[in-house]
């Protein structure tokens, strides 16, 4: 009797250890190519994140844009195929729309800018993604965006000849380009390769950093050193993951992710910071606004895009609410 007294607490003991050693396999995609900083990154936090869990959590990553496109991503998420992905706007705003305001172009002057009003906006955003079955691991930003073209640009009146890429089923790059009456032709932006090698357009514009990681640059000559605007990221974990991990692995996977995300963003700005001058070592051509007037017709550009957006992308209170934040930020550091 008293061996029979045992089994049930034997037995607990037994299902406690099984679990410890369970392995949960994380399937990540990105379509940031194998050797990128994203990449190394990630593999970084890949080593970090097993042996702080003993190699319960381990990854099945997927880079390269091997399981597709952003928005490819995002719905195998969604089916349960994939379970973390890395997003710039687009993706996101497939999502929570209202996120693609923090890609309005011309709207941040600097990186301290962008901190502060992401750090103001990160729960909110947080709630609003988490609604939809997702968790904002953390931002990680894609930084500073720039125009690359194969003939100058220097005011917007240069982009008369340009055929520009225009990211497929992008509301925002759309309306800016409109406003900036750049033509432009809409790929997915695994097409985008290809199609400035066939001629089929001449322009594009990314992050320094990217330009080279995509071998973009190879096929332009110039760059706008006149940021079009800085493009948000961010890493999604589906919440059905998430759910899935005892609560002591939960806290761990989200503590180890929103460090990395941050390490992410600080090396990925001193990595573009680098690329430009990468880039000019390689062939690019910095070509700088014409004069005040064509910074005051591109500012302006970046206006009409935020009027013509709000109702539809986010709402005017939103956007009120960010340029005061700004305003904010720009009073308290006006030294």
């Amino acid at each position: 009797m008293i061996k029979l007294r045992l089994l049930p607490g034997l037995f607990t003991c037994l299902t406690a250890l099984l679990s410890a050693q369970t392995v949960y396999t994380v399937k990540m995609a990105t379509v940031a190519p194998e050797g990128s900083l994203w990449m190394r990154e990630f593999h970084k936090f890949d080593k970090d994140l097993s042996a702080t869990t003993s190699g319960q959590i381990k990854f099945r990553v997927y880079p390269n844009a091997v399981q597709g496109g952003e928005k490819d991503i995002l719905r195998k998420m969604q089916l349960g195929q994939l379970d973390i992905g890395t997003f710039t706007g687009v993706g996101l705003g497939e999502l929570v729309h209202e996120v693609r305001i923090l890609d309005l172009p011309f709207l941040f002057k600097n990186s301290a800018e962008v901190d502060y009003v992401y750090g103001k906006l990160f729960e909110e955003f947080q709630q609003k993604f988490i609604e939809k079955g997702f968790y904002l691991a953390g931002w990680a930003e894609v930084g500073l965006i720039y125009l690359l073209t194969r003939n100058p640009v220097s005011s917007p009146a240069d982009f008369k000849d340009v055929k520009m890429w225009l990211w497929k089923g992008d509301p925002l790059a759309r309306a800016t380009f409109d406003e900036l009456k750049i033509s432009a032709i809409p790929l997915d932006i695994t097409d985008v390769h290809t199609a400035l090698q066939t001629g089929l357009i001449d322009g594009v514009y990314i992050s320094p950093y990217g330009a080279l990681a995509l071998q973009w640059y190879t096929k332009t000559k110039y760059m706008l050193n006149y940021p079009l605007t800085n493009s948000v990221g961010a890493v999604l974990i589906t919440q059905r993951k998430l759910n899935s991990l005892p609560a002591d692995l939960r806290e761990i996977f989200i503590t180890k992710t929103k460090i990395y995300m941050r390490q992410i963003v600080l090396a990925s700005r001193a990595e573009n910071i680098e690329s430009i001058k990468v880039l000019q070592d390689n062939g690019i051509v910095l070509t700088n606004p014409r004069d005040q007037q064509a910074v005051r017709e591109f500012d302006l550009a970046g206006q009409r895009t935020r009027t013509k957006l709000t109702g539809s992308l986010y709402s005017a209170e939103l956007l009120n609410r960010i340029l005061q934040y700004l305003d904010e930020f720009r009073k308290q550091n006006a030294k």
